[in-house]
């Protein structure tokens, strides 16, 4: 009677040692199958970016937007001097494919226009960053440099005053109101016809906050507009318009600037960067077409 109690319980054990061979087999399979879900988390190559060439620098303006730029450009008499004036210069660089520029300078009998216009092709070489990371990295470089003022916080508008009718991160009542409420470098605002740029015989110390060093949120991916006013030794004043925007991996800056001839004039504000914007707008879309 012992014997045969005993048979049946061995049967019992060897059947539960067969049955946790096969759980841990299961298990073991189950283990195995993590290997691959390892392997895949391996970081991917960053991607390229959108561009790989750049525009031909000094075809990226056309001759209607340099007439508006540069005022005395149409006033030049001798055809082959005014030729010369549309072509530009381009700037010198070492590498076509990663930088490439023009600039313009023209006289008039009232002040002389500066244009600069400069295009970047940023490539990372670091196969864990991107070519768009890079830019995004250069272009803040860029912008901190530029040392902008805080925004200040006003009832945002839009209208012609700004770039295709876009606002700004510190805009305030639109170019239709009068800025005579404000004190401003430029003054009045004047049509944007005027050639020069419309001037004024005052030179206050504060800015709108719509004409304010600032950052643009209408262009391209991230964007900027500095304005600044310099005296060249001790009387004439200078202002220089800065747009810098960047669209994926390329990061494009615009520099704008107009030195009246007559001692005491200051350049208007507005209408330089109402000019300035327009062009930015105009070379993004070129890149994204």
């Amino acid at each position: 009677m012992q014997r045969k109690a005993y048979v049946p319980g061995v049967a019992a054990l060897l059947a539960a040692v067969l049955a946790g061979c096969t759980g841990g087999s299961g298990d073991g399979a189950t283990a195995d199958d993590s290997h691959p879900g390892n392997a895949g988390t391996a970081t991917p190559a960053a991607q390229p970016g959108k561009y790989r060439t750049l525009p031909e620098p000094c075809g990226a303006v056309d001759r209607d937007t340099l007439d508006e730029l540069l005022p005395g450009i149409r006033q030049i008499t001798d055809e082959e001097r005014r030729e010369k004036a549309y072509a530009g210069q381009a700037t010198v660089t070492f590498d076509t494919d990663r930088k490439v520029g023009c600039q313009w300078k023209v006289e008039s009998p009232g002040a002389t226009d500066h244009l600069l216009i400069d295009f970047e092709r940023v490539v990372s070489y670091d196969g864990a960053v991107s070519d768009d990371a890079q830019a995004e990295q250069l272009y803040a470089a860029k912008e901190a440099d530029a040392h902008l003022p805080e925004p200040t916080v006003t009832d945002s508008a839009t209208g012609p005053g700004t770039a295709e009718g876009g606002t700004d991160a510190a805009s305030s009542p639109g170019p239709d109101a009068s800025p005579s409420t404000s004190a401003s470098p430029s003054g009045s605002a004047s049509p944007s016809s005027s050639a020069p740029s419309s001037p004024s015989s005052s030179s206050p110390s504060t800015t709108p906050a719509d004409l304010q060093p600032r950052v643009l949120d209408d262009l391209g991916d991230e964007a900027f507009l500095d304005d600044e006013l310099s005296n060249s030794g001790s009387t004439v004043e200078q202002r220089t318009v800065t747009v810098a925007f960047r669209t994926s991996n390329v990061i494009v800056t615009i520099e704008y600037a107009e030195q009246p001839t007559t001692v005491g004039v200051v350049p208007d504000s507005k209408e330089m960067q109402d000019r300035a914007r327009k062009l930015a707008s105009q070379l993004a879309d070129s890149l994204s077409g």
